[in-house]
């Protein structure tokens, strides 16, 4: 009987070789990985808390982000329309704005609103009578419109795989800052003139950053919305069918085609 094993293994210098080409692919291969990743400026390097996020996570967390960057374009936006807000508090809009956000970020709420947040916020900020709100109403808004999405994100700046979009919340939040948007442009107070400024279309120029912007935020809560929901959703249809094929394999694979 012929011995065939030396020409299925083939010769020495053949496996140095197949290596070598293994190793350049993998190198190119790694490096257009790379060069996927960075080939965007929104691009940003792994931080460790990805290992328990799960992809859904990393969108939320990734819409949460641009909704609170539109959010704060917004609030400097109408403090340059409305600089009597930030100078109730502050020495500077970009002062209000930082002093806002740091407020934020540690989930409390501006003295003025008496603990207020969410849409309470936001009612707060549009009190129009002579004894209503005297704070900063742009920083109430802000505020508002924040603490909103976090409620939303599972009431957490920072989703892993133990939270998740709260589709109900989502989507009211979405239908609150439609309203709050409204509000902006025609709330007036009790001299009949606008509480704030914001969209202008005049001969000294345009301005529709706000009504941009958060329009971005509304579908962005939206899009979040029918995610959520379309999860659950896809979880009940995943289960019937791994149950009905799982029972259904031994006998598909008896049937000869």
């Amino acid at each position: 009987m012929r011995d065939t094993s030396r020409s299925l293994a083939g010769p020495p210098h053949f496996h140095r070789r197949a290596a070598l080409w293994g190793l350049a692919v993998a190198s190119l291969s790694l490096a257009g990985c790379h060069s996927m990743v960075n080939s965007t400026e929104r691009a940003e390097p792994y931080a460790n808390n990805e290992l328990i996020q799960s992809g859904a996570n990393r969108i939320a967390n990734l819409a949460l982000r641009d909704n609170l960057q539109s959010i704060r374009r917004v609030q400097l936006s109408l403090y340059r329309r409305n600089p009597r807000e930030w100078r109730k508090w502050a020495k500077s809009p970009e002062e209000a704005v930082q002093r806002t956000w740091d407020t934020i970020m540690q989930g409390a709420s501006l003295t003025e609103l008496r603990g207020a947040l969410g849409i309470d916020a936001i009612r707060m900020a549009f009190e129009a009578t002579p004894q209503g709100y005297q704070g900063d109403r742009v920083a109430a808004l802000a505020v508002g419109w924040a603490s909103m999405l976090k409620e939303a994100n599972g009431n957490t700046w920072d989703q892993t795989m133990i939270d998740g979009v709260n589709a109900e919340n989502s989507y009211r939040a979405a239908r609150n800052v439609e309203i709050s948007l409204w509000l902006i442009t025609s709330k007036v107070g009790p001299d009949g003139q606008p509480l704030l400024l914001a969209t202008e279309i005049s001969d000294r120029g345009r301005n529709l950053l706000p009504d941009r912007e958060l329009s971005k935020v509304v579908a962005r809560l939206d899009l979040m919305a029918a995610q959520a929901d379309e999860k659950y959703r896809r979880a009940a249809l995943d289960f019937g069918q791994s149950f009905v094929l799982g029972s259904l394999t031994p006998f598909l694979s008896m049937v000869k085609p």
